[in-house]
């Protein structure tokens, strides 16, 4: 800033030094930079939570194959299962609309027993749409 005494005959101006004052505005420009919080942003993203068993398969909308085997072994959709399993698969399958398909086929060489464990359990889930698979293996034996 420039200060004039009014006249022109070359008395000398009278300056303001403005230095100090931007110095003490840089300090203070940086001090508050420091103590401003960073402020970070997040966004909350739910992500999937591994599960116990990765090979656990899944429900097949539109049908399912439970196999037992000769040593009583349950399998759904190829994968191995218990009967704990088997009720909990049968009872996702109830709140899928339209209901999926069951198709059950146990092996000739397979306990009466254990088949009919199964179908309990088959029963008491309320599976309505249940379909015999493989019976033609049975014409032999009659």
């Amino acid at each position: 800033m420039a200060m004039s005494a009014g006249t022109d005959d070359g008395e000398p101006m009278m300056e303001m030094n403005t230095t100090p004052l931007i110095d003490v505005m840089l300090v203070l420009l940086i001090m508050f930079i420091i103590t401003i919080p960073i402020q970070t942003h997040a966004v909350k993203v739910d992500l999937p939570q591994p599960n116990d068993s990765p090979n656990q398969p899944l429900i097949d909308p539109i049908s399912n194959k439970l196999i037992v085997t000769p040593q009583g072994q349950l399998t759904w959709n190829d994968a191995p299962i218990d009967e704990v399993t088997l009720a909990q698969y049968l009872e996702q399958t109830l709140t899928i609309d339209p209901a999926p398909e069951l198709h059950f086929q146990p092996d000739p060489m397979a306990r009466y027993e254990k088949v009919d464990e199964v179908l309990a359990i088959i029963k008491r889930s309320q599976i309505t749409n249940l379909g015999f698979v493989g019976n033609e293996q049975y014409r032999a034996a009659f």
